[in-house]
């Protein structure tokens, strides 16, 4: 099973790295504690803290992305994956162990991460955020300054008019 989710994550990320590797290996530890091999819909939830490679093995691995609203990022920049199985409720979470200084590099590193033991890549804790509510279908609201579309969460009232995120010039003093 590693080879083929290996092949499947480089495929899509178009490289091999270190970053893909943790990717593919909190996918393993998902698909184990979960039951959950790709999901159709969004029975799995991925809240990822990094915006970095190893997302892509979640995404090409085990079928969560953005689009279908089961891929929810969060920046913390920490390599950490909070996963939730919606169906039994089950949810965990992976962070990162620091890489130690000298250790492991390269294609060594990356065997290290796909076939090590678990507690020596991460720490596995409970998650960090509420499991996220499912995608809905949103308004589509006009901007009345630039006037292209946006969903009604992410307008806002400026001046009387409706504005998007972009043309949005935010007064916040401190709080």
């Amino acid at each position: 099973m590693r080879n083929t989710l290996w092949k499947k994550a480089v495929s899509f990320h178009g490289h091999e790295c270190g970053g893909i590797a943790l990717g593919v290996r909190a996918c393993m530890e998902a698909i184990d504690r979960l039951g959950i091999t790709f999901s159709e819909d969004e029975d799995l939830v991925c809240v990822t803290e990094n915006d970095a490679c190893g997302v892509d093995a979640v995404q090409a691995i085990l079928g969560c992305t953005l689009g279908k609203g089961n891929l929810i990022y969060y920046g913390t920049g920490k390599m950490a994956f909070n996963f939730y199985n919606r169906t039994t409720g089950e949810n965990f979470r992976l962070i990162a162990r620091p890489k130690k200084p000298g250790g492991r590099k390269g294609k060594d590193y990356i065997d290290f991460v796909l076939s090590g033991p678990l507690e020596e890549i991460f720490d596995v804790t409970e998650t960090r955020y509420e499991l996220p509510e499912k995608a809905r279908s949103l308004e589509t609201i006009i901007c009345e300054v630039c006037g292209e579309g946006a969903p009604e969460t992410k307008i806002r009232i400026q001046d009387g008019k409706k504005v998007c995120l972009e043309c949005f010039h935010d007064y916040s003093r401190g709080w």
